[in-house]
């Protein structure tokens, strides 16, 4: 397939990075567009060929990272370490999430998770991995959350399009186990298809923001706005299409490429705040979605860091350290 023409202009994570609008149409709350981003360093930043120099890790790879639920793509600092690898970098914000979402939007609302194979197959048009493009460039997928989610359902229905999968504390389980998911989906059936975007109770209680947010004691900048303090509202046709991806996961994927799962050693579910937050997952049940994670696929890797909060990449600097060298030795071994 033909690449898709864009127009790239500047972005506001500065002169290192472009965006480009991708349009997908329209739906009943107007145009819908996705966001990709893409890394542009100046050449003398670039890996440099040089004879007997030892290859690297992403050595003339595609990296395509898709953030999480109520969040978007601010992270320059894992675009860099993609660089350092040889890899050429694109994250892409999906429809009604960050640089995409519009004024009358719902935030992050969709009725079925295969509404975002139109946002993949957009972005990677442009990254000249577009179906039956011929191009000689790996693709590594990299997603966060409920974009780790997304990327494992889409590359489990369309195999061979990428050569590896990376998760970032992925949301592949309900909090509350299987059995919890069940009960939740029931009591939703009904309700979703009579008022899909009807408010469901919010379980964040700003924690999570409180650990990362700079203002707060944590280390990382955002716009509230695109990530606000606590979560997006969720709505509830958008819950179930989450359980139901949850669902298939716990049947069991049929992912062909090696799949690499980054967790933080624990979780903290607590009413109250405690700094204990700063380094522990207090968003996903690690241990469950470990144990889903090898479901996933026919070659998948589980790692858990300790300190990591859910986010592994906006950890404490020497925990986001170990976390990219563990995706170092990974792809040393299975790219």
């Amino acid at each position: 397939m033909a690449r898709r023409d864009v127009t790239w202009t500047p972005d506001l994570l500065g002169r290192d990075f472009e965006q480009a609008t991708l349009d997908l149409g329209r739906d009943d709350e107007g145009d819908v567009v996705a966001t990709l981003v893409r890394h542009t360093p100046a050449p003398a930043t670039s890996p440099r060929r040089l004879f007997g120099r030892k290859r690297l890790s992403a050595e003339g790879a595609d990296v395509l990272y898709v953030h999480g639920w109520s969040d978007y793509f601010f992270h320059a600092h894992v675009a860099e370490f993609w660089r350092s690898q040889g890899a050429r970098f694109f994250a892409l914000d999906l429809r009604k999430y960050g640089r995409s979402l519009r004024s009358g939007q719902t935030p992050g609302f969709v009725s079925s998770l295969d509404t975002y194979d139109a946002d993949i197959e957009a972005a990677l048009e442009v990254m000249g991995h577009g179906a039956g493009a011929a191009t000689k460039r790996p693709l590594i997928l990299v997603g966060h959350s409920t974009g780790g989610l997304v990327l494992s359902l889409w590359l489990s229905r369309h195999p061979g399009r990428a050569q590896a999968l990376i998760l970032n504390s992925p949301w592949l389980e309900y909090q509350l186990t299987a059995a919890g998911r069940q009960v939740a989906a029931t009591a939703l059936k009904i309700g979703s298809r009579v008022d899909p975007k009807a408010p469901v109770p919010n379980p964040d209680l700003g924690f999570y923001n409180r650990a990362l947010s700079k203002s707060q004691g944590g280390l990382w900048e955002f716009r509230d706005d695109w990530r606000p303090t606590k979560s997006f509202t969720p709505r509830a046709a958008w819950l179930r299409a989450v359980l139901a991806g949850h669902a298939a996961v716990a049947a069991g994927l049929t992912i062909e490429a090696p799949v690499l799962t980054l967790l933080s050693a624990r979780t903290l579910f607590l009413t109250r705040w405690s700094d204990d937050m700063r380094q522990a997952d207090t968003v996903i049940d690690v241990n469950t979605v470990a144990s889903r994670a090898v479901k996933l696929g026919r070659v998948v890797t589980v790692t858990h860091l300790p300190g990591a909060v859910h986010d592994v990449f906006l950890s404490a600097p020497a925990v986001r350290a170990r976390a990219f060298a563990d995706i170092q030795t990974w792809l040393g071994a299975y790219l």
